[in-house]
C-alpha cells in the first residue's frame, strides 16, 4: 500500500535526483578544450639555443629587431574539462573555451594529433621557405632554408617564418631591417604563392605578443574583428591577405613613408 507524501515532502524527494544530476553535469567531462595565450618565440633569434632560422648558399645579414611568432596553449585532447571548467573560463579574458574539435582534429588518438600537428608544421616550414625565396627571386636549388621551431606544431607560424627567411636574406632591400627594429609579432597561414589564410585564437595570440613586447600586430584581415576584441594597448594591428602586402606595410612602417592598413 502506497501512503500519500506531504508537499515538503514531496519536493524533498524529487531534490535528490536533481542533485545528483547537477553534480554529475558539473563533473561530467565535456567536449570542450580551455585555451590561453601561450609562448611566443622570435624567428630572426634562437630557440631553446638553436637558430629558428638558417640559410646557406646565400649571403645572410645580421638582424635588428624581432619578428616573433605566437602561440596559444590548450588543455590537451584527453584532458577532462567539466562544466565547472568552462563556466569559470567563459568570462575571463585571457581565457577561452573552444570546442575540442576546432584545437584537435576529432576522432584521433594523441600520437595521431601530434604526427597530424607535426606534420602540418613542416608542410608550413616548406611552404614558407618557397614562397620567401619565389618573393626574393631566389633559386631553391641555391639556396637551403633550415627551420628549427621545437615544441611547436601546426601551421600558423607560417607568415613570420616567410618574413624572417626575407629579413636574413634581404632586408628592406637597402640595407635596413624589414622591422624597423621595431618587435613585430604575428600569426597566419602562408602558401607557397603567398596567399596568408587564417588560423583562429588570435584575441590570446594578441595578448601573448603584448605580453612579450611586440608593438605591431600582422593579423591575417579576416579575423580583424576577433584581434579587436580583446586588444592590448600599445598594440598596433595590421592586417594582411598576402606576403606582399605583409612587407608593403613593414617597409612603411619602417620608412615612415606611404599607408599601413588597420583593422
Amino acid at each position: 500500500m502506497l501512503s500519500r507524501l506531504t508537499r515538503s515532502q514531496a519536493v524533498a524527494v524529487c531534490a535528490v535526483p536533481v542533485v545528483a544530476l547537477l553534480a554529475t553535469a558539473v563533473l561530467a567531462p565535456l567536449p570542450f578544450s580551455v585555451a590561453q595565450p601561450g609562448m611566443t618565440a622570435n624567428v630572426l633569434g634562437k630557440n631553446q639555443g638553436t637558430p629558428v632560422i638558417t640559410v646557406s648558399g646565400a649571403p645572410t645579414r645580421t638582424t635588428g629587431g624581432q619578428l616573433r611568432m605566437t602561440t596559444i596553449e590548450a588543455t590537451g585532447p584527453d584532458a577532462r574539462v567539466s562544466l565547472k571548467d568552462v563556466i569559470g573560463n567563459w568570462f575571463r579574458t585571457d581565457r577561452a573555451v573552444m570546442p575540442r574539435d576546432a584545437v584537435y582534429p576529432s576522432g584521433n588518438s594523441v600520437k595521431e594529433i601530434e604526427k597530424h600537428n607535426a606534420e602540418q608544421m613542416q608542410q608550413s616550414q616548406d611552404a614558407a621557405t618557397q614562397a620567401a625565396l619565389k618573393y626574393l627571386d631566389l633559386s631553391a636549388d641555391k639556396v637551403k632554408v633550415d627551420l628549427k621551431l621545437a615544441d611547436v606544431g601546426g601551421p600558423s607560424a607560417g607568415l613570420l617564418f616567410t618574413l624572417g627567411i626575407i629579413d636574413k636574406l634581404n632586408g628592406d632591400g637597402s640595407g635596413g631591417d624589414l622591422t624597423g627594429g621595431r618587435t613585430i609579432a604575428g600569426t597566419g597561414t602562408i602558401d607557397a604563392t603567398g596567399h596568408v589564410g587564417a588560423v583562429g585564437g588570435v584575441a590570446l595570440k594578441t595578448q601573448a605578443a603584448r605580453r612579450d613586447g611586440a608593438t605591431v600586430f600582422l593579423v591575417p584581415k579576416a579575423e580583424c574583428r576577433d584581434a579587436k576584441a580583446e586588444l592590448p594597448e600599445g598594440l598596433r594591428l595590421v592586417p594582411v591577405t598576402t606576403l606582399k602586402s605583409a612587407v608593403d606595410s613593414l617597409m612603411a612602417l619602417e620608412k615612415g613613408k606611404g599607408s599601413v592598413p588597420s583593422c
